[in-house]
């Protein structure tokens, strides 16, 4: 039977930083209380109220237009703190530490008003193996009354060995130098801190020196999910009411940088990327339809 968690509010992502943490220790087998499949669990927030000066600050944050309706990418930072919740649990099988975002699906019915009082689901699904490590599917459904207006299914890499690993490994791509851009875009930590201060992720890989060389990087990097949005900047006004938006995330973006932003029209919507500027590989791709 499913175990239901109802929330009266959204979670605070320093705490739930603070149990990702905690989640990270290592406990003696006896005391470990991880389990090799998912559990059977929900959250539910019911009649959340969008705050206008927090939707004015993503926006600024992104670039995207503010407006009296929630852009498409908006929902995500509000509904991250649900799908943490399950994902620090001790029972979960593994760790949220390291979890790396690797895509991103989001499905809009309709445009929201920022006026309209949201119910919020989230649970987690389709637990498998890939070569890098185990992947899950984090859900949330979106819903005004009866009906469902956002779902998204956001795609978790836990690094790790299993069953699928150790096999040929593919040569990677050569670099190329990338065509001309629609657009170069500057990113710097000032614009990452605006945007962590907006969503409130403030994942120390995004945010701190020490942090990000702690979990392996040389430097910070920029929030897939800023990245998702900023770039829907470029075609503001041309996004649909009705839209499904796909996102693969590549190499991630060091700071500071310069980026390539590419937007082409496709015969049902837009093809979306970002490349680095000198050796062209993806920061991102997207398709909107």
């Amino acid at each position: 039977m499913t175990q239901t968690i109802t929330l009266s509010e959204v979670p605070k992502n320093g705490g739930l930083y603070a149990k990702a943490a905690l989640g990270a220790v290592p406990l003696p087998a006896p005391l470990s209380s991880r389990k090799p499949g998912l559990p059977d669990r929900r959250v539910v927030l019911d009649g959340f109220q969008v705050d206008p000066d927090h939707l004015a600050a993503y926006c600024h944050a992104t670039g995207l237009r503010f407006s009296d309706t929630l852009p498409l990418t908006y929902p995500f930072i509000l509904s991250f703190p649900l799908m943490m919740e399950l994902i620090v649990a001790r029972d979960f099988p593994f760790t949220a530490v390291g979890a790396v975002h690797l895509e991103n699906v989001i499905e809009r019915t309709r445009e929201i008003s920022v006026a309209e009082p949201l119910d919020f689901t989230a649970h987690v699904e389709n637990l498998r193996e890939h070569p890098k490590g185990l992947l899950i599917d984090a859900v949330t459904e979106i819903r005004v009354g009866r009906e469902l207006v956002w779902r998204q299914v956001s795609t978790m890499l836990h690094q790790q060995r299993t069953s699928l690993s150790g096999g040929p490994k593919s040569a990677p791509p050569e670099d190329q130098v990338p065509p001309p851009p629609l657009r170069v875009q500057r990113v710097d930590q000032k614009t990452i801190n605006r945007y962590a201060a907006a969503s409130g992720d403030r994942n120390p890989i995004h945010v701190s020196g020490l942090g990000a060389k702690a979990m392996g990087f040389p430097k910070t990097i920029a929030h897939g999910m800023w990245s998702a949005a900023d770039i829907l900047s470029t075609i503001e006004g041309r996004v649909p009411e009705k839209a499904t938006y796909a996102v693969k995330f590549g190499k991630p973006i060091f700071l500071p940088s310069s980026i390539n932003i590419y937007a082409e029209q496709a015969e049902s919507g837009w093809d979306l990327s970002i490349l680095h500027p000198k050796k062209g590989y993806p920061h991102l791709t997207a398709t909107l339809r």
